[in-house]
C-alpha cells in the first residue's frame, strides 16, 4: 500500500501540545517502509512494549521514596504489559513468530546523554520516557489510515493511552526536578529529532530513515 503523509490526519488524532512536544514530523520515508515492513513493525512493537514495562519497573525498584512516581509507574507497567500481550495476540493470528531482533540505536542514542547524579539523572530519565511516548503516539497516528481495520482500530486505541504515558513522565518530570526543565527538553528534542529523521540501515518502530 502506497503512503501519503497527512498531517492534517494526525493532528485530529493527537494533541496540539505533544505534537508542539516534539521537534519534528516522522518522515513520509519512514511509513513507506513501515509499511513494506509489517511483520518487523509488529515485532518490534512488541518489544518496545516489553522494554517500556521494564523502564517503569526498574524505576519503581530505585526510586521507593517517591510516591507519586510508585503510583504512576505501577499503572504504566500494567498497561504496557497488556499492550505486549495483544501485540503478541496480534502477531499469532497472523502467523507471525516473535523473534528476538537487535534494539534500533534511539533508546540508547537518548540515554547516552543522561547526567549521571540525581536528581537530575531522574529527570532526564523521565523526559526520555515522554519523548518515546510521544514519538510512539505520533508513528501510530501516522501509520493509521493505511492500516487494515483490526490493526488500526487497535492503534487507535494506543494513541489514548500512550498520550497519557506521556503526559505523566512530563508530569513526573516537572514535580521531581529540582529546576527548571525546558532546557532540558529543548536539548532532548533536538537530539530525539535527530535520531528520527537521520539515515538507518535496520527498519525499527523508532528507526531514522531507510539509509
Amino acid at each position: 500500500m502506497h503512503a501519503t503523509h497527512d498531517d492534517a490526519r494526525v493532528e485530529n488524532l493527537l494533541s496540539a501540545e505533544l505534537l508542539g512536544f516534539l521537534a519534528c514530523r516522522t518522515p513520509g520515508a519512514w511509513v513507506e517502509w513501515a509499511l513494506a515492513n509489517p511483520e518487523l513493525l509488529l515485532i518490534d512493537h512488541a518489544q518496545c512494549e516489553k522494554k517500556a514495562a521494564s523502564t517503569a519497573m526498574s524505576l519503581l525498584y530505585r526510586y521507593v521514596d517517591k510516591p507519586l512516581l510508585l503510583s504512576k509507574m505501577s499503572q504504566l507497567a500494567r498497561e504496557e504489559l497488556l499492550h505486549f500481550e495483544q501485540v503478541v495476540k496480534l502477531m499469532e493470528s497472523r502467523g507471525i513468530v516473535y523473534r528476538h531482533i537487535k534494539a534500533s540505536r534511539y533508546a540508547e542514542g537518548l540515554r547516552q546523554a543522561v547526567r549521571p547524579q540525581d536528581p537530575e539523572r531522574l529527570v532526564d530519565i523521565l523526559i526520555i520516557g515522554a519523548f518515546i511516548e510521544a514519538r510512539s503516539c505520533e508513528r501510530f497516528a501516522c501509520l493509521i489510515p493505511h492500516l487494515d481495520d483490526e490493526l488500526a482500530k487497535f492503534y487507535r486505541t494506543l494513541v489514548k493511552s500512550e498520550g497519557r504515558h506521556y503526559e505523566d513522565y512530563l508530569m513526573l518530570a516537572r514535580h521531581l526536578g529540582s529546576e527548571p526543565i525546558a532546557p532540558r527538553i529543548a536539548f532532548f528534542a533536538e537530539r530525539e529529532a535527530s535520531l528520527i529523521t537521520s539515515p538507518d540501515t535496520a527498519f525499527r518502530f523508532h528507526s531514522g530513515v531507510p539509509y
